[in-house]
């Protein structure tokens, strides 16, 4: 059961998966159901039918339903699991609990689901699988790990830790990128209020004096008429633009690359960003292969989980190679996007037999090193906002009362 929902899962961003929840029959006739990403109802139907599972019904869902659930829900789901087994509470009654302790309906039907897969014999990796909008597939081969080998708490544990951590890294970086984003919006709406309304009324009153303008005041009401013409335009074109990249970005995996090359070349942001995705790789790889997840199957999940299309292609080329008997030492020398640093790390942690314990420093090193960076980046860049809209509006301001402070004069 779990491989039918996997088949339908993918690591890379494709360019036209859509969700579907479909619902059939196994080949001992048992009514079975789950989640699956695809590019189509028929890959659906298909992909069910070389595992044996016979499609009765297909549904295409709503991508706005899957963001009801968002990652940090799972994240505290997985802790409480991971505390409640810890304690002694079974499996079932755990779920009983986060059931009805949950405050977002949609994640309350969640895990009804699980728990009803659990209690009619599948195992808990399984029923994870079958919901791989939320479960990816390093969730459910970690659970699985634990299962195997009779520590599942322990894994769920570690999980829940993980996760914290990821979303920490996710938070630090969209709280890089925030202030100077919303600084410039609202820059922009100032200054498109100025253009629109502030300027024709001081054009008219320039108007009525009849007398020679400045240069700086001239070329600022020529902005101001040509903005007041073409405004329609000029926010179509904006607007259009912003919308055409996300769509096509979301679609296009030479521009999904081409974007994330063209980010981690940016200054200070890109250095932020693939401290980030070095933390997240190295995290990753360490807590799968301390649950005893293989080298190269962890690797399938690690590249994904970096999410960086320039960070997944290096971790492809190095599975490649250590599955041909290749060390993940040299191998991560071949990919060349990894620093020096970290190549040394796994070097000895590969020679003393403790790799997973030197990834997890890597990570815990690199976390820190966003930590400072994003701390730094804030007191860099509110000098530079600052005498950025002091220059485009104080300049604005000053073209405009230029001819009053001539006037002045004369008088």
């Amino acid at each position: 059961m779990a491989t039918a929902t996997q088949a339908g899962r993918s690591d890379r961003r494709g360019p036209k998966e859509m969700l579907f929840t479909w619902e059939g029959k196994d080949k001992t006739g048992k009514l079975v159901r789950g989640e699956m990403r695809a590019t189509a109802e028929s890959v659906v139907q298909a992909t069910l039918r070389r595992q044996g599972i016979l499609a009765t019904k297909v549904k295409k869902q709503r991508m706005s339903r899957a963001g009801k659930i968002s990652e940090k829900d799972i994240a505290l789901f997985t802790r409480q699991l991971a505390t409640m087994m810890k304690s002694g509470v079974p499996l079932l009654q755990a779920f009983d609990i986060g059931i009805k302790g949950s405050g977002n309906p949609a994640l309350a039907r969640l895990l009804n689901d699980i728990r009803n897969d659990v209690e009619t014999g599948s195992s808990l990796s399984q029923a994870f699988g079958k919901h791989p909008v939320y479960f990816d597939r390093l969730f459910c081969n970690l659970v699985a790990a634990g299962e195997q080998a009779g520590i599942l708490d322990g894994l769920l544990d570690r999980i829940a830790t993980y996760k914290e951590k990821i979303l920490a890294i996710k938070s630090k970086i969209k709280s890089a990128l925030f202030y100077p984003i919303a600084v410039v919006v609202v820059a922009a709406l100032v200054i498109a209020v100025m253009m629109l309304f502030v300027i024709p009324e001081f054009k008219s009153v320039f108007t009525s004096f009849g007398a020679d303008l400045p240069a700086p005041t001239l070329m600022v009401i020529a902005m101001s008429d040509f903005f007041v013409e073409y405004w329609y335009a000029i926010f179509g074109i904006l607007i259009g633009t912003v919308v055409g990249i996300a769509f096509f970005y979301k679609r296009s995996t030479a521009m999904q690359i081409a974007v994330d090359r063209a980010v981690l070349k940016l200054p200070v942001i890109g250095e932020i960003v693939r401290k980030a995705t070095v933390a997240r790789w190295t995290r990753t790889l360490s807590t799968m292969f301390a649950a005893g997840v293989p080298l190269v199957e962890a690797l399938d999940s690690v590249g994904g989980a970096s999410g960086n299309y320039i960070y997944l292609t290096a971790t492809r080329q190095i599975q490649s190679e250590v599955s041909t008997g290749t060390s993940l030492t040299v191998a991560m020398q071949n990919a060349a996007v990894f620093p020096t640093m970290v190549v040394q790390m796994v070097s000895i942690g590969e020679e003393s037999g403790q790799l997973d314990a030197m990834l997890a420093k890597v990570a815990d090193f690199f976390e820190r090193e966003v930590d400072d960076a994003v701390a730094g980046l804030s007191q860099l860049l509110e000098p530079i906002i600052m005498v950025f809209l002091g220059t485009v509006i104080g300049g604005l301001v000053v073209a405009m009362y230029l001819p009053i402070f001539k006037l002045g004069s004369v008088v």
